[in-house]
């Protein structure tokens, strides 16, 4: 478990680091900050391995999947990703006494006292859901062949998409929706309340109504938004899920 929440946790904050810090110098030593940082926690929580592990798994997630550009190698690196952290969360339990850190921890809540290994994976899946999530629904988008320069507004140019540059007036929220969507959907699902769950789900079908229903004789953006709907929803009814097995586990 601890392993799956170290790469969770470095992937989804380098991403993070990618996405909002503009010089490339400066976001290099954040990142290699960031792994450093997992490599010294897992030396103090005694899982000096797995964040090695860790460190690996996220040095080639960075390097397979771009944020803004065509991902090398699809949407794989995020099957193989979630294979290794479903699999390290069901096969290594948390741990009851983890190193120096497991010492001083205690994190009292409703539900009961959690512990260090839930609380990094709960944190990874929080920080994953947020910007390396879209670069998973980009993908899938991608080799799906609905991610179109042209709905969207920009370009490709050497395998890079030049985003459209935003007007002087007027809020550009697709970047924000996203992410708040699936973190609704993780706490709604840890809360149990199905029903406003449901709730928010259909209301974005009512909302994103009126602009399918203009759609073409191609169905490009119906596509469009079924496919990054549905690959969004997966991830963090699995992030949910997640976390749920761990605090049970």
């Amino acid at each position: 478990m601890i392993l799956a929440g170290l790469a969770l946790t470095g992937i989804g904050a380098s991403d993070l680091v990618r996405r909002f810090v503009p010089r490339r110098a400066v976001r290099i030593l954040v990142i290699v900050l960031i792994l450093a940082v997992l490599v010294v926690t897992g030396g103090f929580s005694d899982a000096l391995i797995p964040a090695l592990v860790a460190v690996v798994l996220g040095c080639g997630w960075l390097w397979s999947m771009p944020l803004d550009a065509r991902a090398r190698t699809s949407f794989w690196p995020a099957v193989l990703l979630a294979g290794v952290v479903f699999a390290t969360t069901a096969l290594m339990p948390a741990r009851a006494h983890p190193g120096i850190i497991g010492e001083m921890w205690h994190l009292p809540s409703p539900v009961g006292r959690i512990g260090f290994d839930v609380a990094v994976l709960a944190l990874g899946v929080v920080l994953f859901v947020t910007e390396s999530a879209n670069a998973v629904v980009r993908a899938a988008l991608d080799r799906e062949g609905t991610w179109r320069p042209a709905d969207l507004g920009g370009s490709l140019r050497g395998g890079r998409l030049r985003q459209p540059q935003p007007p002087a007036t007027g809020f550009q929220g697709g970047r924000l929706i996203g992410p708040l969507e699936r973190l609704l959907v993780v706490a709604l699902t840890l809360a149990s309340a199905y029903s406003l769950l449901a709730a928010m789900l259909a209301a974005k079908g009512i909302v994103r109504f009126p602009e399918i229903s203009k759609d073409g004789e191609t169905g490009a953006r119906a596509e469009y938004f079924l496919v990054g709907s549905l690959v969004s929803w997966v991830i963090a009814l699995a992030g949910a899920f997640l976390v749920w097995w761990a605090a049970r586990s």
